[in-house]
């Protein structure tokens, strides 16, 4: 078996439908990407893992869906204004432009030319305005993370859910950054999702929360599929690390181009919470000074025995869905060579992950009998809600065992002649390529316990 680069990667996810390049038809648009059918299920089937180990498995988080379009004073006392940026350089030969801090050397990575500018502060953040006229006070960003609308909403948690300290808020949903050069396929793009959980704790307990929730997340992803020797930690340097952390670990996956960041861990202090209660009174956004309009909301919860008012620290697991997409795919990605000398390209995803849980295959598709019957038993097992049943109807039993091997569908179903006989049919195994016959009244039951 063979692991993948990206070239077969990216063919892979175009030929079978888990990834497209947006607005492909107009030349496309770089740094931004479409989930397809198989796509969109293997990213909805991630969310929900994570969703259900942060939210449901625990007694002390609750979840959040806040808005996308964010107030800029927000992002000004977050520091994102000020700190959300890269530096900039041109090629002034070739007009490409590049990170600074990503250039080996004094040259032009696309033309070799030696004719740069000088590096320049550039904006991540994309703005919009809000609102039928288009001036300096009607606008807002796209937010460039998830986390400043938890932190935002802290209080209205606080008092709707009655929660004690530790307690975490949850949050799935987009963030943009304006890259200045997206890159590896989606890896790093302009448009993208963040799975990030807000974990407040007493300040002094920040740090044995901080070693438990690396621990937890390691161990996570190594629960879908991922190989531990895959998977790295990375104590980010103090000079490294963001501006609102004390400190951060990311946790690091080998991905076809090369050992980069899986997933963030960080300890952000008390510095969000704190930030957005400071009282100031004059505010100085895009060179307009605005008066007494900082929030007077205190962010901080009562101590129950001593009735001290406490700010707490908040603890940040932070992971990408479309990188945590990609190493998923990298990882379940497989070429066996099989005994009569072919090969045959399998994804070996979770039964949990995979976009099609069960595919039902009519050995004859032009015979009403068999589709007929093919087409009831999907319905079926449908109803059982384990996931997504397809009707396979694209070709003939080989290439439709194939082509499901390639999207990582666990079991295919096969109604043939026999079923007609005696209510049986052919499960096979994604991974054996094992084949038992079954009675129909006992697949439900043996595909969930399976499945499961």
């Amino acid at each position: 078996m063979t692991a993948p680069n990206m070239e077969e990667l990216v063919s892979l996810c175009k030929r079978r439908g888990f990834i497209f390049q947006s607005g492909e038809i107009y030349g496309g648009v770089r740094g931004l990407y479409d989930f397809g059918p198989m796509g969109v299920e293997l990213k909805n089937n991630l969310k929900q893992a994570w969703w259900a180990e942060m939210v449901y498995s625990r007694d002390d988080v609750e979840g959040l869906d806040a808005s996308i379009l964010t107030h800029p004073q927000a992002l000004y006392y977050s520091g994102h204004e000020d700190t959300f940026t890269d530096p900039l350089v041109d090629c002034r030969k070739c007009k490409r432009r590049f990170r600074a801090d990503h250039l080996s050397s004094a040259k032009c990575p696309n033309c070799g030319s030696e004719d740069l500018t000088d590096p320049r502060p550039f904006n991540l953040m994309f703005k919009t305005n809000v609102g039928p006229v288009e001036d300096e006070d009607s606008f807002a960003y796209l937010r460039p993370e998830t986390a400043q609308a938890i932190f935002m909403n802290f209080k209205n948690i606080l008092d709707t859910r009655s929660k004690s300290l530790p307690f975490g808020i949850a949050q799935i949903g987009k963030a943009f950054r304006n890259e200045i050069t997206p890159r590896n396929f989606i890896f790093r793009v302009r448009e993208f999702e963040q799975m990030e959980l807000e974990f407040f704790v007493e300040p002094g307990t920040d740090e044995d929360w901080h070693r438990l929730w690396v621990d937890k997340r390691m161990e996570w992803w190594q629960s879908q599929g991922i190989a531990p020797n895959q998977l790295e930690r990375y104590d980010v340097p103090a000079d490294e690390i963001a501006h609102y952390s004390k400190a951060t670990v990311d946790v690091m996956y080998r991905f076809p181009h090369g050992l980069e960041e899986l997933e963030g861990i960080a300890n952000r202090t008390d510095f969000d919470l704190g930030s957005h209660t400071k009282q100031q009174d004059t505010l100085e956004i895009n060179a307009k000074v605005i008066q007494n309009e900082h929030s007077t909301t205190k962010l901080a919860i009562q101590d129950q025995n001593t009735k001290k008012w406490i700010v707490p620290y908040v603890i940040e697991p932070s992971a990408g869905v479309d990188r945590g997409v990609l190493a998923i795919l990298n990882d379940a990605y497989q070429i066996e060579t099989l005994d009569n000398g072919k090969t045959r390209t399998v994804l070996s995803l979770k039964p949990h992950l995979a976009p099609i849980k069960t595919a039902v295959i009519p050995l004859k598709q032009n015979h009403d009998g068999i589709m007929s019957k093919a087409s009831a038993l999907r319905r079926q097992l449908q109803k059982l809600k384990f996931g997504r049943v397809l009707l396979e109807t694209s070709g003939n039993i080989g290439k439709s065992y194939r082509k499901h091997d390639e999207v990582g569908t666990p079991f295919c179903v096969t109604v043939d002649f026999q079923t007609l006989d005696d209510e049986t049919v052919t499960i096979r195994d994604r991974d054996t390529m094992g084949q038992d016959r079954v009675n129909i009244s006992k697949l439900a039951d043996l595909l969930q316990s399976r499945l499961d």
